[in-house]
């Protein structure tokens, strides 16, 4: 088992809030199943008023969302024979209009390989839409690229990927993974349009459009245009629940002795789909580029992969060494800065450099 050196960990947090790159964190290490760290640093809001952070304070995941919610609903889905990542997403989506001789499939939303643009242009500027309206600027869009040729990182496609979970299941997607994954999984605060006290949050970023900081509201702009549930952000959880599911991939799919996911699903997912780009996607997740830059560091094996979200959360497996580190922050309360992105590899590079 490593002997993790705490005070060095807390020492590099603290650094960067005092740095003012960030108002606090909750940080939690695992190593061969056991857990290493569970620690809050700094404050959970700065302003109006500063409050501390908490290790049971509820966090805006933003893209976390895609790999926590998402994806294994997807997976689910294939384990039952519900769909397959060959089928054109055209089947589930009718309205879609792809011009395209090739069909958009579901393994090109899950990798980003399915041509559709990263966002919305000008998508602040677009508040006053309401849902309907949104998705149909959605369904409208046609591929950059022929699908299958390029990794472009793209919200569009996940959203329509929740789109289609909502189809195949015949239910709200926060319905759907409330019953299937987050039960099962004790993720009794994890999902859509929390209800908590206002004391819990992570505050996020300042809204022009409400004249306050967002606190339990979601900070993409895009999922509160979807009333908050969304297949490419919306979800809130806590480092609690995140644990919970971090466990369940690591034990490829089982959470105490119940199968969420099929051990083939898991493995699945952490696979190369994008061999064609100069960016490796799985399923869902972002693995490790030795070629460019990686947010995992420098020390992690060439089976890791993971995921970041916007409002400056991460998580990252690396299960050579059995290892699972849960970054939560609210960065952007402070404004949207690029710290964290030299942060987490630093971070990470910390922690294994005192690994056996």
């Amino acid at each position: 088992m490593a002997n993790l050196d705490i005070a060095k960990i807390s020492f590099f947090m603290e650094q960067e809030i005092e740095a003012g790159h960030l108002p606090g964190a909750v940080l939690y290490i695992a190593h061969r199943g056991k857990e290493l760290l569970k620690h809050a640093y700094g404050s959970r809001v700065i302003y109006p008023e500063a409050a501390p952070m908490r290790t049971d304070t509820v966090f805006d995941l933003a893209s976390l969302t895609k790999v926590i919610a998402t994806l294994p609903a997807v997976l689910q889905m294939m384990d039952q024979g519900k769909l397959s990542l060959a089928d054109p997403i055209g089947g589930f989506l009718p309205q879609f209009r792809n011009q395209q001789d090739e069909p958009i499939r579901i393994v090109h939303l899950l990798t980003h390989a399915s041509g559709l643009r990263a966002d919305i242009p000008g998508i602040r500027r677009l508040l006053h839409l309401s849902r309907d309206e949104l998705v149909e600027l959605i369904l409208h869009e046609q591929p950059l690229h022929p699908p299958g040729t390029k990794v472009v990182y793209s919200d569009l496609g996940m959203i329509l990927l929740g789109l289609i979970i909502e189809s195949v299941s015949g239910e709200a997607l926060n319905t759907y993974l409330r019953r299937e994954l987050f039960n099962p999984l004790e993720m009794s605060e994890t999902g859509f349009c929390p209800t908590f006290e206002g004391t819990r949050y992570a505050v996020t970023e300042f809204s022009e459009q409400r004249q306050a900081y967002k606190s339990g509201i979601v900070h993409d702009e895009k999922a509160e245009i979807m009333h908050g549930e969304s297949g490419h952000a919306g979800l809130f959880s806590t480092v609690h629940d995140l644990a919970n599911y971090a466990e369940m991939i690591r034990q490829k799919g089982v959470y105490k002795r119940r199968r969420i996911l099929t051990s083939a699903a898991t493995q699945l997912a952490s696979r190369n789909f994008t061999p064609y780009d100069q960016e490796p996607r799985g399923l869902g997740w972002l693995l490790r580029n030795p070629r460019s830059f990686w947010f995992g560091g420098d020390y992690v094996s060439e089976q890791s992969f993971g995921h970041t979200g916007f409002t400056g959360t991460s998580l990252l497996f690396d299960p050579e060494r059995d290892l699972q580190i849960i970054l939560l922050t609210n960065r952007v309360h402070f404004g949207r800065t690029e710290h964290i992105l030299q942060l987490r590899p630093r971070l990470h590079n910390l922690i294994l450099s005192q690994l056996d």
